[in-house]
Formats: C-alpha cells, sequence, structure tokens
C-alpha cells in the first residue's frame, strides 16, 4: 500500500507539475449578508447539488465555500429521477422558470444555443470587469476562449478545464510476451504476430486454447486499431466525433483509410484477436480477463489500469501488464489518438432569471483562485489533504482507503462539473510508478493529435445538423458493428455506404460545420 510519506515525496519530487498560475486578486467574502444562488447541478455522479445527489446534505467543500464566500448554492436540479443529462435539461428548459446557475454535464450546446436567444446572460463584460482570475486563465488560453464562444461572439459559460496530456495507453502482458520470448510490438505487423501468439501458443500456461489477445472494456475503444492503417475513429476524447483534416471538417467514418482499417479490424475479429464478446462484454471485461488471467491487450486508462498490477499481485504470478507505445501504422507512423480534451463541455452559465449576476460571477471567479481552485480540486484542508511545502498532498488515509480517490473527491464536492481548473497533481498522487513511467515513455515522443474542439451553431445550422446528423452517426455505427460482426464487407459496401450517406444529408452536414468552424476559429 502507498503511504502518506511516499506519495507526499513523489509529488513534491515532481518537477513536471507545477499548480496553475492564478491571478491573486480577490477580495471576500463576495458580500456582507448571506446570498442564496439556486443552482441545477445534473452530472454523471450525482442528480443534484449534494453528496452522491442527497441534497439533504451539504458538500464539504460546499460548507467551505459558504464560509469563505458567504454565497450559499441551494439545489434545484431538474429531472433527479433520470440520469440522462440531455433529458434533464430539455426538462429544465421546458419549464422557463430557471434557477440562477445551470450547471453539470454537457451544457455547452443548449446553453450557446439559447444565450443568444436570452435565455443565459452573456459572460464577456462580466469576466472582464468582475473576475480577474477567470480572466487571467483564459489570457493564457485564448483559443480555449474561441472554443467556448457561442455563434453570436458571447461566451455564456465557464467550463471544466481538465488538466494533463495523457488519457489512455496501449498496455500489453509482459510476462506473457517473456514466456514466448516476445519483444513489445513496434509496428502493426510486429502488433499482429504478438496477438496470433497470445492466441495459439498459450501464454497463460494452462494448457488451454482461451486467452483473448486483444480486449476493451468500451467497445468504441477497438476502434482505436484504426490509427495503424492511418485512419482515425474521433478528433475529441469522446467517441465518433468530427476532425479537421487538411483545414476541414470531415466525419472519420466517410474517409478511404477508415474502410481500409476496418475491414482489417473486422478481419482481425474473423481470426479471433479481438474479444468475440467485443460488443456483449462490456465494462466488466477489464477486471474478469485480467482477473482470469486470460487477458493480453488493451487500450484504457493509464492510472487505473496500471493499479493491476498491485491489484492481482498476489493471485497472478509475475503477472505484468504495462503500458507500451502505439505501434506504428502501415505508413511508418506512430499516434496516440486519445488525449485530455484542454475543455469540455461541461460547467456552469448565469441565467436570465438570476438577479444577482456580478456577484454569480464573482463566486464562479473564486473556484479560479488559488484557494478555490485547490479546494475544487483535492476537497477540504486538513480534512482530505494537507499544504506540505507548498504542495498539496492527500492524507494517508484518502490514498490507502480502498476506494478511488476520484470517488471519495466526488462525495466531498471535489472534482464537481462545475467551472474551474483541474489541477493534474490531484491525480498524479494516486497514478502507480508502473503508469508514471507510461506516461514518461509516451511524453518521450511527439504522439499526440491536434483535437477537434467543436463549435457552436447558429440556429439554421443547428437545425440542419439536428434534422440529418442524427439518423446518418445511428447508420454509420450501425454498419461499422455489422462489418466488424462480418455481416457484409466494407470494401464491397463502400461506394454504396457513401452514396447513402449522401442521400442521408451528410454533405449539408458538413456544410454547416465547415460554416460554423470557419466563423469560429477564422481568427
Amino acid at each position: 500500500m502507498r503511504t502518506f510519506k511516499l506519495a507526499a515525496a513523489a509529488i513534491l519530487g515532481t518537477t513536471a507539475l507545477t499548480a496553475p498560475a492564478l491571478a491573486q486578486d480577490i477580495d471576500l467574502p463576495i458580500v456582507d449578508e448571506p446570498l442564496e444562488l439556486t443552482i441545477h447541478m445534473h452530472w454523471p455522479r450525482a442528480q443534484g447539488y449534494g453528496p452522491g445527489g442527497d441534497t439533504s446534505k451539504i458538500y464539504p467543500v460546499e460548507e467551505v465555500a459558504r464560509e469563505r464566500t458567504n454565497i450559499h448554492l441551494v439545489d434545484k436540479t431538474s429531472g433527479r429521477n433520470t440520469t440522462d443529462n440531455n433529458e434533464a435539461m430539455n426538462l429544465l428548459l421546458a419549464t422557463g422558470d430557471l434557477p440562477d446557475i445551470v450547471g453539470g454535464n454537457l451544457i455547452k450546446q443548449p446553453v450557446n444555443q439559447y444565450g443568444p436567444e436570452g435565455a443565459f446572460v452573456p459572460l464577456n463584460d462580466l469576466v472582464d470587469e468582475h473576475a480577474p482570475n477567470i480572466k487571467a486563465w483564459f489570457d493564457e488560453h485564448p483559443d480555449i476562449w474561441d472554443a467556448i464562444k457561442a455563434y453570436d461572439g458571447n461566451v455564456y459559460y465557464i467550463p471544466y478545464l481538465p488538466d494533463g496530456k495523457y488519457a489512455r495507453a496501449w498496455f500489453v502482458r509482459q510476462d506473457w510476451l517473456d514466456a514466448l520470448g516476445l519483444e513489445r510490438p513496434d509496428t502493426v505487423e510486429e502488433l499482429y504476430d504478438v496477438l496470433v501468439a497470445f492466441r495459439d501458443q498459450d501464454p497463460n500456461g494452462n494448457g488451454e486454447q482461451d486467452e483473448i489477445p486483444f480486449f476493451v472494456r468500451d467497445w468504441e475503444e477497438v476502434l482505436r486499431l484504426l490509427t495503424l492503417w492511418d485512419a482515425r475513429s474521433t478528433g475529441a476524447d469522446v467517441y465518433h466525433q468530427f476532425y479537421v483534416k487538411d483545414g476541414e471538417v470531415v466525419h472519420p467514418y466517410a474517409q478511404e483509410a477508415y474502410r481500409d482499417g476496418l475491414a482489417n479490424i473486422a478481419q482481425w475479429y474473423e481470426e479471433g484477436l479481438i474479444d468475440p464478446e467485443l460488443f456483449t462484454r462490456g465494462s466488466s471485461a477489464r477486471d474478469y480477463l485480467l482477473g482470469e488471467n486470460l487477458g493480453g491487450m488493451t487500450h484504457d486508462w493509464f492510472a487505473s489500469t496500471s493499479g493491476y498490477n498491485i491489484a492481482l499481485a498476489d493471485k497472478i504470478e509475475g503477472f505484468n501488464f504495462i503500458p507500451f507505445l502505439p505501434p506504428k501504422s502501415v505508413s511508418g507512423n506512430r499516434i496516440e489518438e486519445n488525449r485530455r480534451i484542454p475543455m469540455k463541455p461541461d460547467g456552469w452559465a448565469i441565467s436570465y432569471s438570476n438577479d444577482h449576476v456580478v456577484e454569480t460571477i464573482k463566486y464562479f471567479d473564486f473556484w479560479f483562485s488559488e484557494e478555490g481552485a485547490l479546494l475544487a480540486n483535492f476537497g477540504v484542508e486538513g480534512k482530505t489533504w494537507d499544504m506540505i511545502d507548498g504542495e498539496p498532498v492527500y492524507k494517508d488515509e484518502v490514498l490507502n482507503s480502498g476506494r478511488p480517490v476520484n470517488s471519495q473527491m466526488y462525495l466531498e464536492g471535489a472534482q464537481v462539473y462545475r467551472g474551474y481548473p483541474q489541477d493534474y497533481r490531484y491525480e498524479w498522487q494516486w497514478t502507480r510508478d508502473s503508469a508514471r513511467k507510461g506516461i514518461e515513455l509516451y511524453d518521450s515522443e511527439d504522439l499526440l493529435v491536434e483535437q477537434f474542439l467543436g463549435v457552436s451553431f447558429n440556429k439554421d445550422e443547428q437545425e440542419v445538423y439536428d434534422r440529418y446528423f442524427p439518423s446518418i452517426q445511428t447508420y454509420m455505427l450501425e454498419r461499422q458493428q455489422a462489418w466488424i460482426l462480418g455481416s457484409g464487407d466494407v470494401k464491397e459496401d463502400w461506394d454504396d455506404y457513401i452514396a447513402a450517406l449522401n442521400n442521408m444529408g451528410y454533405q449539408d452536414v458538413l456544410e454547416v460545420m465547415n460554416s460554423a468552424y470557419e466563423r469560429q476559429y477564422s481568427n
């Protein structure tokens, strides 16, 4: 188990991790007398502003924020009986009675759509005049400011801003490679040979051909294999997104490289190199296949996947699941497609009904100050962490509780999807040494590709997108899964597939995507 002293030494000795550069001129409390502001906060971990969604209780973080700012957030979340954030947002908007603050998951699109129509308050001038910490952050990241603008040029929400570079990595059973006398694969050809060996040469040593060479928890992760044939699976940190190719917005599933890459994925699936339960095993795949000594390779999160080396050390002799560099593609290109997006479509906005917009933007600004950012990231000082030589260090009981640190923080009211700058030092402390070495390995090469940060449509563009793209994406995914499973041949079906996309309005979608892209990023 990692001890408090070791955690402190690790973070204090890590020169690559530094506190965010934040302005400091903030006067507290914001108001002399307590001011209540209502909030809609619907996000994956809680449907309501309270621990686990229990709005009868107050987050420890909220208690401290109240003491410091004199502003009290009071829950007024719509759709608390559903985990679907889109449904909850639609219910909220349908009431026409918005709380003072609207926050949570995936608010960018509705806020930027209805903000110009008067439902939300433009924040540009408020930030300039009353939010020095927010202004300082975005002055250093003007590209992110452009990315969150609505079509009218105004900013209507303050986003949750992730920190760090790497998200997922390629992992391989080094103990299996050693047992078979193999090296880590460096090319797509070597990768194929390793997967064949895992399938045929009994690396787990049980005398049965039961190994699953390549597996994933989220079936979409199998699409990362597309990069080995110089295709793309997405342009952002979420699946199936558009990306920018030669200065134009396109969709990865309509490119010829995708056709060739998917044909190879289908072939590997047919040969038994990819989990036969790819589409059905689900989130338990990693736990089960590693725990039963059956899984050989995956593409998954650095921090959580590295933890299996400790969790399974006593169960599987020599177990060693380690990150390795992405194999080079057929053209010799090596990329890691998945990275942490610098801004999320999550955060919070000020609604038209808010009578205290200046006080609210000052409250938003508090979470960008040094004190507020530490509170938002690590929880309450003295309760979950201590400041040691100028560095926030989690207490031993947090790191060694047996529960994920992030899950503990959610219940404290930290790492909630409010608008705030995340601090990667929070995650680094519970990232295992093998993952840290993997991150250093990935940092040794220029692997990451630029992300498409999205666009904000005007009303007409949104109507075109909503009319055509949902059915287009459904068709894309239906054909994708069918081809992988062997129903049809992507190369033989390709011309008909592209014709079908165009008949469904794909070119119209591209037109509005590129129109919005040019308007938003012309600077």
